[in-house]
């Protein structure tokens, strides 16, 4: 039997929440021992109010296994290269995380346990990349039995995944999850002037992204490169034109898309999500309730996160009770 076309899954970018967590909310909360959770309430607080708003009947909590992975690496080797703190044989370097907040990490994994949310992360892989396949997942499913997506992560990145006809959304945080930008494909289209998912990726490797350590085509920004792509129609129809001389490409342009060849033959392998990581197949369903009650009790005691566990909780229970 398919799925009701009411059926939501709600797929989180841990990573990115819990930083917003960490820097939104005070370093003065502290657990009974002094220890900070500022991370950790801030990032349940989140989950309550995303699962009581939205009310998903789904909800995956997706992981970085590898925040820098050797393929992206590999191919562009600038990738996230200036969020190294130091080198670590036989791996792409350590994040420069705060030492506060990787403390609070582990605080969530045994939460998210406790709570009975689902954790995937994929060897070699971002959470990004578990994302994608997730998604990748649902849009190959029958049109009747697909689950509408709702991506909630502050990276543009995942962006590319936007599709209306899944659905596939991104709820995108502008002042944390109490206001969030609904990311669809007309949104794309006003504001970046891209029509799809895939349009915005291939613009984004034209323009680069200093942020994730991507040169793109110097002189190309943003609005250049959808130009460029609504004109053509995709990178691959860019490069024809460059190739063959075409006049919609200035001398200039063209001149820095040719510079730019190596580069381009690598980025778009960096800056598409993954659709075939190995992630595991799970029972995504929304908890009705805790999966380890007594553990989640003792949890909460333990970091003096109660209050913020049992709005999650009851959230939960709410959501279940509306299907």
């Amino acid at each position: 039997m398919g799925t009701s076309r009411q059926e939501k899954l709600l797929l989180l970018d841990s990573a990115s929440l819990y930083f917003r967590a960490y820097f939104g909310v005070p370093d003065s909360v502290r657990a009974p021992d002094g220890a900070p959770v500022n991370a950790v309430r801030g990032f349940l607080e989140m989950v309550a109010r995303l699962v009581a708003e939205r009310r998903p009947t789904r909800l995956v909590a997706c992981w970085d296994e590898d925040w820098r992975p050797a393929f992206r690496v590999e191919a562009v080797p600038s990738y996230k290269a200036h969020r190294v703190a130091r080198e670590v044989p036989g791996t792409t370097g350590v994040e420069d995380v705060p030492e506060a907040l990787t403390a609070q990490v582990p605080v969530i994994v045994d939460l998210l346990a406790a709570l009975g949310v689902p954790r995937l992360g994929a060897p070699g892989y971002e959470a990004d990349d578990v994302i994608g396949t997730l998604v990748a997942r649902e849009s190959a499913r029958p049109a009747g039995e697909r689950s509408a997506v709702d991506v909630v992560t502050g990276d543009r990145d995942l962006f590319q995944l936007v599709d209306d006809d899944v659905p596939v959304r991104v709820l995108y945080p502008v002042k944390g999850v109490k206001d969030l930008l609904v990311v669809d494909q007309g949104v794309l289209d006003e504001r970046y002037g891209v029509p799809t998912g895939r349009a915005y990726a291939e613009m984004a490797v034209l323009r680069g992204d200093p942020s994730d350590g991507l040169p793109g085509v110097p002189g190309i920004g943003e609005k250049t490169a959808a130009a460029l792509l609504r004109r053509y129609g995709t990178l691959a129809g860019v490069l024809a034109a460059r190739d063959a001389g075409d006049r919609g490409l200035t001398a200039t342009q063209r001149t820095r898309l040719t510079d730019a060849a190596d580069y381009l033959a690598v980025a778009p392998r960096v800056v598409t999500v993954a659709p075939d990581a190995p992630v595991a197949e799970v029972d995504d369903r929304l908890p009705q309730a805790p999966a380890e009650p007594d553990a989640l009790v003792g949890l909460a005691e333990r970091w003096g996160v109660a209050s913020s566990v049992r709005r999650v909780v009851d959230a939960f229970t709410e959501a279940a009770s509306a299907r």
